[in-house]
């Protein structure tokens, strides 16, 4: 009887201390999420954040600084996912657009969205209107990209005007994670030399990051010195500046909806399965 007794205390003080390990496990793990800064971000309402500072670009695309309600809040956007911008066109009806932030949850403080205002653009009227005091309404995170550093040995990006944004976001978000070994190659097409979008911050990541990153600029209507490719992204082009099709591999796309089905087709063409391909 002494035996048994003795087991059964020893069961109990096991029992007990797996017990106070755990407690400590799961206090810990609660202790550190609730350290990690809560986004600002409602994905089922919109929310007002105020303008702090517009920076015209060229004659039609400006960078738009927004104020996150505290120096050390965070939007809270994944990488490779996009909010939900609410204002008003032309006629004073309501528009809703989707912007991918240029700005990382490293940024804290604020968010940025860099800006293409066409002529008969309805959110480009509302952006074109705003001075710094107003707010823009937003909501999100939105997408279907969900990314993890590691996931693939290597990016091809294929952007077209605008759709460099929520390229070069996934961009710097892999190259400044020390631990993401991942490369990435970027085709980015233009009309203009006039056109390209974020250029010198391209070419910084460029310089701070060789051999992990590469930049190719595709202009259909360049000078006379460009020395960079001339037309539209071509299969060849593809072929030349993107990894080619492999299991641990994806192609990333973002333009104008003729050019996406252009690449489409020349990646379908070029042997890169479905599993390879996304388009934002």
């Amino acid at each position: 009887m002494d035996l048994e007794f003795l087991q059964s205390v020893d069961v109990q003080i096991l029992v007990g201390a797996a017990v106070a390990v755990l407690a400590i496990v799961v206090g810990a793990a609660y202790l550190f999420s609730s350290m990690k800064p809560k986004g600002c971000l409602d994905p089922e309402n919109f929310k007002d954040f105020k303008l702090v500072k517009r920076q015209q670009l060229s004659h039609n695309v400006a960078k738009f600084t927004f104020e996150l309600p505290t120096p050390t809040s965070v939007l809270g956007l994944p990488i490779g996912q996009h909010i939900s911008c609410r204002g008003k066109d032309s006629q004073g009806e309501e528009v809703i657009k989707p912007y991918t932030p240029t700005t990382l949850d490293s940024d804290v403080g604020r968010f940025e969205l860099v800006i293409k205002m066409y002529p008969q653009g309805r959110m480009s009227h509302h952006f074109r209107e705003m001075s710094v005091g107003d707010y823009l309404a937003v909501k999100g995170p939105k997408g279907r990209f969900r990314y993890q550093p590691g996931q693939v040995r290597a990016f091809g990006m294929i952007a077209g005007g605008s759709g460099i944004t929520p390229m070069f976001q996934v961009a710097r978000a892999i190259l400044e994670n020390p631990k993401d070994a991942t490369n990435v190659h970027l085709i980015y097409a233009n009309v203009t030399y006039e056109d390209i979008l974020l250029k010198e911050e391209l070419d910084s990541l460029v310089a701070n990051y060789p051999g992990r990153f590469n930049v190719y600029y595709v202009l259909n209507q360049p000078s006379e010195a460009w020395d960079g490719g001339v037309g539209f992204v071509s299969k060849e082009m593809i072929q030349t500046h993107c990894p080619a099709p492999a299991p641990d591999i994806k192609i990333l796309r973002c333009g104008p909806p003729p050019m996406n089905k252009a690449m489409a087709g020349h990646l379908d063409a070029l042997g890169y399965s479905p599993e390879m391909q996304f388009q934002f």
